[in-house]
């Protein structure tokens, strides 16, 4: 393609003169710069001769006359400079391509230029009306942000925060305009100082992909099936003041100890919409303001212990030999009779039948596991509730009673352990390296030794293969007593109910995957609650204003503690 010297070209949506043309055409353009480039990178607007640049200012022309006549129609550059213009010439033929590229009332090429309809211009016009109100209001309310003095109907405009405080996405234009880094943590701080959010807005949950909902699954009636009737033992169900799923309890008959436990795998088959459900969720999430079910809410309803004058169970008895092993396990769906207890209550009971009797097989079983190396880390322990707008920090207290259930569920894991190592019943076993003492050296005294001990410990990991946990001084251990709030202890009884019932079992296979989806969500659920703590623990000391107290450096990192 040959083009006159001195014609008037597009490049790049920018007016540039034609030098010289032939292979590759010589173009200045209006800074100065003269480049070459190929015939096919350059439009022909007018032919000239096109001198300067400043010539090209926008001549008058009725442009909406011009629009009305050709409406749903085709013309050229040059008829449509003619038109609007009177004249083509290089400034009309610019001022013409520049209302093409505009695209309001024209679009196409130099050589086929579509007057738009009167529908299409009139939506263009409230679409760029809408934008300019909405730019307005932007900058507008920028002018609010950077004084400080946000309304609330800047909502919408925080949104974009709120979203990234909550990890529903990465980037915020507003912290991006203030020249802040766009982090959670920033986006959360701005909403504190603007009082889009006051301090008892918990972020996390949200943050970490949690449901905060409860689950809808339906559970199906309980099974017509035998139980073994031990509604004639007094159960005791004992649990922190609030708790409200209890999900064991504990009974003796002479010198069998009956470990209860809550029997939801009766109506969550595996695969089923509310074990599905489950499985994704993990665990029941604990926060300060709320709980969140694992499973439906008419599942505690129903299965809890002691929450009905009868409750059905999954009991295990056994025995301890002299030495505190555990002998003579068997399981059984049940009925059972169950009063419920706090801590507190049952410590007074501890010298009377029959949690005087547990209470020394307690005992017992764990001066077995001691002597077996189990590492006890005796650090203070604090449950956060909010009450009625406040926070509430109840020191956990270091009551017999605790240790009681504690041991008691213990020992049913272990007996659980055993036996489906013994009958080759695939389960998700607890196992635990032990840590490396001697090469940590001598601990310090009181809680920083115990804080530095619990540093030292390996994390526990879970396997379809039974192996000794070191920390509690267990050759084969299994956690199996809390199937309404942990998803892998459900697994398990789903797997002790089958193999009751001459059914078939999940294989290796099946425990391993259900294991990695169970692992993939836990560690959000102890995370959140993790934060969550922390969270309200801070809004506490908020709250106590100008309150100090003391504290106990339990490690230091230079100059942190």
């Amino acid at each position: 393609m040959t083009l006159p010297q001195n014609a008037l070209v597009l490049y790049k949506h920018n007016p540039a003169r034609v030098l010289s043309s032939g292979d590759k055409i010589e173009i200045v353009l209006a800074d100065g710069r003269q480049l070459k480039v190929r015939p096919k990178d350059v439009i022909l607007l007018h032919p000239g001769p096109f001198q300067s640049f400043a010539d090209l200012h926008p001549p008058d022309g009725d442009i909406e006359t011009a629009w009305e006549l050709l409406a749903g129609s085709q013309t050229t550059l040059p008829e449509l400079a003619e038109l609007i213009y009177s004249n083509y010439t290089p400034a009309t033929a610019w001022a013409v391509w520049q209302l093409v590229a505009d695209g309001l009332y024209f679009r196409g090429q130099p050589d086929n230029i579509t007057a738009l309809p009167p529908d299409e211009v009139a939506r263009q016009r409230a679409d760029r009306a809408r934008k300019e109100a909405e730019e307005a209001a932007w900058h507008s309310f920028l002018q609010r942000l950077e004084a400080g003095h946000t309304t609330p109907d800047d909502a919408p405009f925080l949104r974009d925060v709120e979203d990234l405080a909550l990890g529903r996405q990465s980037k915020s234009r507003i912290l991006r305009h203030l020249g802040r880094t766009q982090s959670p943590e920033n986006a959360h701080a701005l909403l504190l100082e603007l009082g889009f959010w006051d301090e008892t807005v918990n972020p996390y949950p949200i943050r970490f992909g949690l449901p905060l909902d409860p689950p809808q699954a339906g559970l199906p009636p309980l099974p017509d099936e035998p139980r073994l009737d031990l509604t004639h033992l007094p159960a005791f169900a004992i649990d922190d003041e609030g708790s409200s799923d209890p999900d064991d309890a504990l009974s003796l008959d002479g010198d069998r100890l009956w470990v209860h436990v809550a029997d939801p795998a009766a109506v969550v088959s595996p695969d089923s919409p509310a074990d599905l459900e489950a499985r994704a969720r993990a665990a029941k999430l604990y926060l300060p303001e709320c709980t969140v079910p694992m499973l439906p809410p008419e599942a505690t309803e129903r299965l809890a212990l002691g929450l009905s004058e009868v409750s059905p169970a999954l009991s295990f008895g056994f025995t301890l030999t002299g030495d505190g092993e555990i002998s003579g396990l068997e399981i059984t769906p049940s009925w059972v009779r169950v009063q419920r207890l706090t801590y507190e209550e049952a410590e007074t009971r501890l010298s009377d039948p029959p949690l005087a009797g547990v209470l020394r097989l307690a005992r017992q079983f764990r001066d077995r596991r001691l002597a077996n190396g189990a590492v006890e880390i005796d650090l203070p322990e604090v449950k956060i509730r909010l009450v009625e707008g406040q926070v509430v920090i109840k020191p956990l207290l270091p009551l017999q009673s605790r240790m009681m259930v504690r041991e008691a569920m213990l020992m049913a894991g272990e007996a659980v352990a055993r036996f489906a190592e013994a009958h080759g019943i695939p389960l998700p076993f607890t196992t635990q390296d032990a840590p490396d003492l001697e090469s940590a050296g001598p601990l310090p005294e009181g809680m920083a030794g115990m804080f530095a001990l619990r540093r030292l410990m390996t994390r526990s990991q879970l396997s379809s293969v039974p192996g000794p946990h070191a920390g509690l001084g267990l050759a084969r251990y299994a956690q199996a007593t809390s199937p309404l709030r942990r998803y892998l202890d459900l697994v398990m009884h789903q797997q002790l109910r089958a193999w009751l019932k001459g059914q078939p079992l999940l294989d290796a296979g099946d425990i391993l995957e259900r294991v990695g989806m169970a692992e993939s969500v836990t560690g959000s659920v102890r995370q959140v609650e993790r934060l969550s703590n922390k969270h309200w623990t801070l809004v506490y000391l908020q709250r106590l204003g100008s309150w100090q107290g003391e504290a106990v450096l339990v490690d230091r990192r230079d100059l942190r503690g």
